[in-house]
Parts: structure tokens; sequence; C-alpha cells
């Protein structure tokens, strides 16, 4: 599986002490242009609404016609980009499955448009949601996602804690379990890193990542082309 079309994947909207987007808002703004439509999908939340408004406001001011798909799916063939927000992912995949969106999200991304997904939204741009560490509030017909890049995502990367005394799992053994039964390259997208990939080529920025392969040790990632 090769990657397709062009795509940014943000690890998180909200970085520490910043407003909504504020920290990846000149990266928007260098994959999407200084203007154009942007069809948001807020199936992670609830409050569709809500979020809807929210992100609408704020792309609005980086100066782009935002229009939700749940108010009007039509919105996607006159959009320039879809940005799919963050929230649940169980909740996400579900209701894109509802909607017929799947299918319909990675042909018009093949076609040239442009894609962009944060937290949740970046984890269904890959094959699957296994790398999700959401709970499991809905149960969507498949955990087959967009596959608009051959890698797994899972954002919101923590480091184990060599002082810590907790004796749950970690983010790393839970993503080695995972390359147990899946043999798919899995990025450990840290808070406030993001990745572009366009034609086929992958690049870093914003923070470092960690790569996982089955077989081979985790690969840290620093900002520039990287192959994963």
């Amino acid at each position: 599986m090769s990657a397709a079309g062009r795509v940014l994947l943000l690890s998180n909207s909200t970085q520490h002490g910043r407003g909504y987007l504020d920290h990846a808002a000149d990266a928007l703004q260098a994959f999407l242009g200084p203007r154009g439509k942007v069809a948001f999908v807020p199936y992670a939340e609830f409050d569709l609404d809500g979020y809807a408004e929210k992100a609408g406001r704020r792309l609005a001011a980086l100066g782009y016609e935002v229009e939700s798909l749940h108010r009007r799916p039509q919105a996607l063939a006159e959009a320039d980009a879809v940005f799919v927000g963050g929230g649940n992912t169980f909740r996400l995949l579900h209701r894109l499955y509802a909607a017929g969106l799947v299918a319909t999200i990675r042909q018009a991304v093949a076609g040239g448009l442009a894609y962009v997904g944060s937290s949740a939204g970046s984890i269904v741009a890959g094959p699957t949601i296994k790398t999700t560490k959401d709970m499991p509030i809905v149960q969507p017909p498949s955990f087959d996602a967009l596959a608009l890049v051959p890698f797994q995502i899972s954002p919101h990367y923590l480091d184990p804690d060599p002082g810590s005394t907790h004796m749950g799992e970690t983010q790393e053994e839970r993503i080695l379990t995972f390359l147990q039964e899946n043999d798919c390259p899995v990025v450990g997208l840290r808070e406030g890193a993001w990745l572009r990939v366009e034609s086929g080529a992958i690049r870093l920025d914003g923070g470092t990542v960690r790569v996982f392969r089955r077989g081979v040790p985790p690969a840290e990632c620093v900002p520039g082309p990287v192959s994963i």
C-alpha cells in the first residue's frame, strides 16, 4: 500500500498553553494555501454543532471558508480540503461508515482533495483504528479505516517514565503488542508533531516521533524527511 494524495496528520489540535490549532496554524496555511473551502468532519465528538462552530471560527480566522459535513454532505464535492477533527476514534469511524463517507473520502483524496486530520482524525487516515487508546463506546462495522497512508498512527505518544511506579501498560508496550498480531509500521506521534505526506514522500515537522516496526528496535525520527 502506498500513500494516497496529500495528507497532513496532526497529533493534537490543542497544545498546552495555546488555543485551538494555534500551534499548527502556520503548517495548515502552508499545506492548504492562503485560502480555500474546507469540509469539516465533526463526527468524533458528541456535540456536532458545537464542534463544527468551534472549528469553523478558527479556520475562518486563517482564511478558509468552512462547511460541516453533518449539515451538508454535498460540501465535500465542492471543497479543496477535508478536515477530520479529533475525539473518540470509534465514534468517528462508526459515523463515517453510517454516512457512507469512508469510501467517498478515500476516493476524493486519491482524486486530489487535501486531507487534514488531528488525533482521531489522524488515526483514521491509516489502514485501521487498531492503535487508538480510546474506549470503544460504539461499535463500527469494521476497524478498517481510510487507508490514506500505509502506516498506523498512535497520537499523543508518551514515552515510558522510568521514575513512575504505575504498573499499567505504557503506550510503547501496547504498540509492541499490536505488532505481535499485525505487521504494519506504527508512528508514535508526540504532542506538537505532525506528518505531511505528498506524492508518497513523508516529512515530519513540529516535533519528534518514534517509529515501530515488527522485529526491529523502535527508531527515533527528527524533523525533516522520514522513511516509514
